[in-house]
């Protein structure tokens, strides 16, 4: 309903931009009355549709109400529509969600500013300026908090609670390089109006009481000049000259010798602020050195600033948080910062459960209050993580906290009864909520129950509930293991007796399928040990039972493999024959057809006429490129066979025309200067000139070689040379661009002979926590669809529609979000969700790893493999089977077989070369055919001219 609703204002509004003015703007008829009428109709309009987007926006809020820029929306609308009380209350919304940015707080404390007139309204605005400074250390907040207090000095204790506001403030930011000077400018700014307050009238004489007031108002400005020059800052060269300007007595050596010293110290701060100052954001890489600086000094202060400043610009960066709330933790160990510091890596990075967990530690270490810590819990359980493990973690997190608190020297107390209902809880929840979620508990194992167990038994001496949970823990799937069984064992012969002890192993034996022996071999140690003669025969029979099974269903499952790979290896064999037999009538067939055109170009048929000698085949290893080995293999290749209405005298001159297209060499050393291009339309007219206009806007092309079959037909993929490799690595970024409707596949042109590791894959196969996977996506939708479903729940940098090879949509897409805790929402609200009446499937990124072919394995298939293109897309037809008769197809005597390259005991290997075959005429050739195909002896009635036969066999 609320998604529906925001569709209609979004076109609503849309119409209403595109709808124009009613009458004529150049006419000029229209009076001053109705234009006003006319202004004032739009504003009512356009007051409408801000009131139905806040309404819209309220919605969306109530169903999810961690969606940030839902909230920052709603804040703009209200703050434009003048909305006090409603502002109010959505910033306060907000806040307790979110730590709000610098720019949201100042917005809100100025808003705030403008409307406290009454003492009681400032005290409103002081809390806010407190909960301000909370959430991040910002020099402009404190500077804004310092400035608004100067406003109260009038009322009681203004005075100092303005220097206590300051002091707070130099404490907090008074060390930021860059931006503290104008903090110790404005206090010392006071401090002197303070002064001048202070001053006698002219002519007349100070009272001691006011000399002694004067002295102690100069005293307070020389230690702010002094402090302040002892601190690094930007531009201290001029607050030195200020002070020696200002004061009429000498500056103190120690002041000096501590400005030298600052002075140094900039000098080493120096380059990593000009670094920071250089870089974009997020800075993380620049900010972490300048953290590795300031550790190896040693100033807490200093450190826990330069990590405040890092978060400030990198919030939602866990491991950052992590580092600094360990420092916190293991060095200053303050309550207040410890805590505050742990409460705002939470809210930014609720998605971490470690953050979670070092949050509750902390909590019990500085002793805050059970009910409190409960709280924090029950909030880590609504944070929406990511994995089932995560919820396991924090539930073993928080149990471990209540053992701490039981007194386990009383038999029951109402922290036990508390842990134990925690503990049934937690089993419950893992169950229920957990294995809905996610398909799976996440604590296969059991551990939350293993623990329970050890508890009850070891602390509790309850071993009956020990033995409940553990047969609890047996029949989730459990059974099977023997590390299972073994850890059962060992907690009954360490708390329980030798009767549970001797029932559990025999359980074992006989459920245990991945180690039994390991089981028998500790029943019959116990046996050994405490059992009888009648235990120990028991406990022989079973195990020589169980073992004995177990190697009947081993030398079956042995059997079964060795069957598996006999079969293997006569398939090997099989395609190792059919390849051999291929090759052969592959020969065969490229002899006939030469014969045959030999026949056809002889206007006399003559058959005393020998036959020209066939070229030598050429291979891809000979230094010639990759396309001509695809012509000399496009006859038995993809190239399909001749369509029957094509004029033969046009397929002669598209082949004519290939044919005449000089083979060029392929140099090797230009390969970083070539791509490969592939996947394209095999009917692509000039595919010269179309990819060239492609390309050239990635650089000079130097050449490109399309791949042609020998008839002429382009097959779809091509080599595209540049002048220069910067132009070749930009080529790179057209890949999978769409061409003709089909995705168009450019990669680096590698040897794969000397790189046969060389894969180009693109996309990321880890886990990527920013990035979602959705499947059973409708094949009609579209991206910019799929966008307006994925951008309610954050800001979407990239998505992918998958597609197969013809660019047709697979139902997948892959969507990237600014960080992991936009795409974790987008994981809760969007599984499951019903897209053109399909329901998709939403969760984080993560492809599965590829599982890899042994070495052998991968050695036997490349072995028998036999190269798709040269039977074509769906492998050998009928229709090709090679028309050579079958009687010369023998093979003649098999080659002996060579051991390290030298034939053995071969007289061909010692004599002279063998003699070259023969060549046969069309004569002879028909004589063997016949001879072939009549042993004994040609009939009568076959016998015929030689003219008739070559009449013949042309027919």
């Amino acid at each position: 309903m609320a998604a529906a609703g925001a569709e209609a204002a979004v076109v609503a509004e849309e119409e209403e931009e595109k709808r124009l003015p009613e009458g004529d703007p150049e006419s000029g008829g229209d009076s001053e009355d109705e234009g006003d009428s006319d202004s004032s109709g739009d504003g009512e309009d356009e007051e409408k549709e801000n009131e139905a987007e806040i309404q819209r926006l309220e919605e969306q809020l109530s169903i999810n109400a961690f969606d940030y820029n839902c909230h920052l929306d709603l804040i703009k609308l209200l703050r434009q529509e003048g909305e006090l009380v409603k502002l109010r209350r959505a910033r306060q919304k907000m806040s307790e969600l979110f730590p709000l940015t610098e720019e949201i707080w100042l917005d809100w404390l100025k808003d705030e500013i403008k409307m406290a007139s009454e003492s009681s309204e400032r005290e409103k605005v002081y809390e806010l300026f407190e909960r301000a400074v909370k959430d991040y250390i910002c020099p402009e907040i404190w500077l804004e908090y310092a400035q608004y207090s100067i406003g109260g000095i009038g009322q009681e204790g203004g005075i100092e609670r303005v220097r206590s506001i300051f002091e707070r403030a130099l404490t907090a930011v008074g060390l930021h390089v860059t931006k503290g000077t104008a903090l110790w400018e404005a206090y010392r700014e006071f401090e002197n109006a303070i002064l001048e307050t202070a001053q006698p009238a002219p002519g007349s004489i100070p009272s001691p009481e006011q000399q002694q007031m004067l002295c102690s108002q100069l005293e307070k400005i020389h230690t702010l000049f002094r402090r302040q020059l002892g601190i690094p800052l930007l531009d201290m060269e001029t607050s030195y000259a200020e002070y020696e300007e200002w004061s009429e007595d000498p500056i103190p050596e120690t002041t000096i010798k501590n400005y030298k010293k600052a002075l140094q110290q900039l000098e080493k701060c120096k380059p990593y602020e000009e670094a920071l100052l250089g870089a974009e954001t997020p800075k993380l890489a620049e900010y972490q050195a300048y953290i590795d600086f300031e550790m190896k000094a040693g100033d807490p202060a200093r450190i826990q600033l330069i990590y405040e400043r890092a978060l400030a610009e990198n919030c939602l960066v866990p491991d950052l948080w992590a580092r600094y709330n360990q420092y916190l933790d293991r060095q200053l160990k303050v309550k207040e910062l410890v805590l505050s510091a742990h409460d705002r890596a939470v809210r930014n990075c609720p998605w971490t459960v470690g953050l979670w967990i070092r949050y509750l530690l902390a909590m019990e270490r500085h002793r805050v209050d059970h009910s409190i810590i409960s709280e924090m819990f029950e909030k880590a359980l609504n944070a929406g993580f990511i994995q089932a493990t995560d919820y396991v973690e924090i539930w073993q997190a928080y149990l471990d906290y209540l053992r701490r608190r039981v007194d386990f020297t009383q038999d029951s107390s109402k922290e036990l009864e508390e842990l134990r209902s925690a503990f049934a809880r937690a089993v419950e929840y893992l169950k229920q909520e957990v294995e809905e979620r996610f398909s799976e508990s996440g604590d296969p194992s059991c551990t939350i129950m293993q623990n329970w167990a050890r508890i009850e038994a070891r602390l509790c001496n309850n071993m009956q509930k020990a033995r409940e949970l553990w047969d609890n823990i047996m029949t989730r799937g459990n059974a099977k293991y023997a590390n299972m069984w073994l850890e059962y064992y060992n907690l009954e012969r360490a708390h329980g007796d030798t009767q549970h002890c001797r029932k559990a192993l025999h359980r074992a034996v006989q459920c245990t399928s991945d180690y039994p022996e390991h089981v028998c071999e500790v029943l019959l140690t116990l046996e050994r040990i405490e059992g009888t003669l009648e235990d120990w025969d028991a406990a022989v029979q079973k195990t020589e039972n169980r073992l004995a099974r177990v190697n009947e269903q081993r030398a079956k499952a042995a059997e079964k493999e060795a069957a598996l790979a006999k079969l293997e290896e006569e398939k090997a064999e099989q395609r190792k024959q059919a390849r051999a037999e291929k090759k052969a009538s592959k020969k065969a067939k490229k002899a006939r057809t030469g014969d045959k055109r030999k026949a056809d170009d002889d206007d006399e048929g003559e058959w005393g006429q020998e036959e020209e000698e066939q070229p030598s085949k050429r291979h891809k290893g000979d230094g010639l490129l990759e396309e001509d080995m695809e012509v000399e293999m496009g006859l038995f290749g993809r190239s399909g066979p001749e369509k029957p209405d094509r004029p033969a005298n046009q397929k002669e001159k598209a082949t004519t025309s290939r044919k005449d297209i000089p083979k060029v060499f392929h140099d090797s050393s230009k390969d970083n200067v070539t791509v490969f291009v592939s996947n394209l339309s095999y009917n692509m007219a000039e595919p010269e000139v179309k990819l060239k206009e492609l390309f050239e806007s990635c650089g000079e092309v130097a050449e490109i070689r399309p791949v042609f079959s020998n008839k002429g037909t382009f097959r779809g993929y091509c080599y595209v040379e540049f002048k220069e490799e910067k132009s070749a690595l930009q080529a790179l970024g057209l890949d999978r661009q769409a061409v003709e409707g089909r995705p168009m596949f450019v990669s680096p042109c590698v040897d794969k002979n000397k790189h046969p590791d060389f894969k180009v894959f693109r996309y990321s196969t880890t886990l990527e926590k920013h990035k979602l996977f959705i499947s059973g996506l409708p094949f009609s939708c579209t991206k910019e669809e799929l966008e307006d479903v994925c951008k309610a729940h954050g800001n979407v940098k990239d998505i992918r529609l998958v597609t197969n090879r013809a660019g047709k949509p697979k139902g997948l897409a892959y969507v990237e979000y600014e960080n992991e805790a936009q795409a974790s929402q987008a994981v809760l609200k969007m599984d499951g969700l019903t897209v053109k009446e399909h329901v998709i499937k939403v969760m984080i990124s993560n492809p599965p790893l590829r599982k890899l072919p042994d070495k052998a394995e991968a050695g036997r298939a490349s072995q028998f493999a036999v190269p798709r293109q040269v039977y074509g897309a769906r492998g050998k037809g009928r229709t090709q089977l090679s028309m050579v008769p079958r009687a010369l197809q023998r093979q003649g005597n098999p080659v002996p077989k060579a051991e390290n390259g030298m034939v053995q005991n071969s007289p061909a290997a010692s004599s002279a070369p063998p003699e070259e075959p023969k060549k046969m005429s069309n004569a002879d050739f028909a004589k063997m055919l016949l001879k072939n195909y009549f042993p004994a002896g040609i009939p009568s009635a076959l016998v015929f001219s030689g003219s008739a036969m070559s009449t013949t066999l042309k027919s």
